[in-house]
């Protein structure tokens, strides 16, 4: 391999919520550099590949995940020092995954909590931290929600999806009035089963589109707030 040219790999930072937890998909390696380690699954990009067909062909070798809702492009890593083995370049995907989803994992590869990771190999505990603060800011402007929330749902249950993700309590209210007002859900005609406790009956909603969408365009230029 010539001098000025270095290995490049993909990787990929899958999300879901299961149980009001945000989750990550990591596998542990079995070898030396980091061995015990957990890592992001990926891996080299093949001569004449795109990154974001590396991205999934790698995720399709480790675990098999056809109901990814959402892939996007996160960040390019370029630290001549993060792998010891030589100069490595890794472009990570963030990619999002509905809570029905149950892919068959090998031993190896197992979810775990973001705010809780296990001890991380090269630089993919901080790729993890910077793909949930993408989610966040994300979770301001568009509808990306929608990758992380069942088909259907009540107020309460998209309350819990979105601290999860945010990492901080939601009011119910304040999301619905927000989001509706945005135009991102929409009522059903369809209301939750009471609970054993009784009570009413929830009303069930749906995000109004399951792709990516902007809805408040201006919310990622709003400047910090001071004091």
């Amino acid at each position: 391999m010539p001098a000025d040219s270095f290995r490049h790999e993909s990787l990929g930072v899958v999300f879901q919520v299961q149980g009001k937890k945000l989750m990550v998909l990591l596998w542990q390696r079995a070898e030396e550099p980091f061995a015990g380690a957990w890592v992001l699954p990926g891996g080299l990009l093949a001569d004449g590949e795109r990154l974001g067909a590396a991205a999934s062909r790698h995720l399709a070798a480790k675990v098999n995940i056809p109901e990814i809702a959402h892939l996007e492009q996160l960040e390019t890593r370029s630290d001549p020092g993060r792998d010891p083995r030589g100069r490595v370049l890794a472009t990570a995907y963030l990619a999002l995954v509905p809570p029905e989803a149950r892919p068959l994992l090998p031993a190896d590869t197992t979810w775990h909590p973001v705010d809780r990771l296990p001890p991380t190999a090269f630089d993919h505990g901080s790729i993890i931290g910077s793909a949930r603060n993408r989610l966040r800011a994300k979770l301001s402007y568009t509808n990306i929600g929608f990758a992380l929330a069942p088909e259907s749902f009540t107020i309460s249950q998209l309350r819990d999806t979105y601290a999860a993700a945010l990492g901080h309590p939601v009011s119910a209210t304040n999301l619905q009035r927000i989001l509706t007002r945005r135009g991102v859900i929409e009522p059903t005609s369809d209301v939750s089963r009471p609970a054993s406790t009784g009570g009413r009956p929830a009303s069930v909603y749906r995000f109004a589109a399951r792709e990516l969408v902007v809805t408040n365009p201006f919310a990622a230029f709003r400047p910090r707030a001071v004091g």
